[in-house]
């Protein structure tokens, strides 16, 4: 399927516009449970805050499964924790059982709680075609076109006969938790959520120059379901129209 373009004028557009396609979707399912797999980021922040002052009680929450689709190694309480952020912005200020919350257990290690993870999602989140299929996954991208935990250093992630891997942030050496590429490319609907000028360029070469585009992460990302882009204009300016 082609990837959907959705433009808006800034950050908070698509925060909003997402949401409310985040709700329809949630209330459309009929699965007894929708499975979310979560993004870090600025962008994200913004959705939680949202979804959390608007959303609080218009979705049925306790339908809703929230994983994370990467995460840093470090404790749940650290700064740096994408759960910390998602729970602090989201999680506690809605009705969901604890039962619907999987983290990545961030303080254990990386080789272990890789290989426990992916477990947990295999034992839990419904399969298509031998691949967990998460009914969706919110992906951002880096301005060097990383997406999830996967760096343009990495691409053999992508290819992964594991459900999560960990990998290494190019500059700091920083281990994480990862979705693999099989994985992200089951989805029922995976969303981009990209925002800011610092990203034009590399959404140019993912859309339009695909000799440099094959070369990122993000440009491998086409599911077995629907995929969109959320952008605002600033990252949007290079495409063609």
């Amino acid at each position: 399927m082609e990837p959907e373009l959705k433009i808006y004028d800034n950050a908070a557009s698509v925060t909003e516009a997402f949401a409310k396609h985040l709700a329809q979707w949630i209330k459309e399912s009929r699965s007894p449970f929708f499975h979310i797999a979560l993004s870090g980021g600025s962008t994200p922040k913004l959705l939680f805050k949202h979804l959390a002052e608007n959303c609080k009680n218009t979705i049925e929450w306790n339908k809703v499964h929230f994983w994370w689709g990467d995460e840093r190694m470090v404790p749940a309480d650290d700064d740096e924790s994408n759960y910390k952020m998602t729970n602090e912005l989201l999680l506690s200020k809605i009705d969901i059982p604890e039962g619907n919350i999987h983290r990545v257990h961030g303080e254990e290690d990386p080789p272990t709680e890789s290989v426990r993870y992916g477990d947990e999602i295999e034992m839990l989140v419904p399969e298509k075609e031998t691949w967990p299929a998460f009914d969706l996954i919110i992906l951002g991208m880096g301005d060097d076109g990383h997406t999830a935990s996967i760096f343009p250093n990495q691409m053999e992630l992508l290819h992964s006969l594991d459900v999560c891997e960990v990998a290494t942030h190019p500059s700091s050496g920083q281990k994480r938790i990862t979705l693999t590429g099989k994985v992200l490319n089951s989805a029922e609907k995976t969303a981009f959520l990209v925002t800011g000028e610092n990203k034009a360029e590399r959404l140019q070469e993912i859309f339009s120059d695909p000799n440099k585009g094959r070369l990122l992460p993000a440009y491998h990302i086409h599911p077995a379901g629907e995929l969109y882009w959320f952008l605002d204009q600033a990252a949007a300016e290079k495409l063609e129209k």
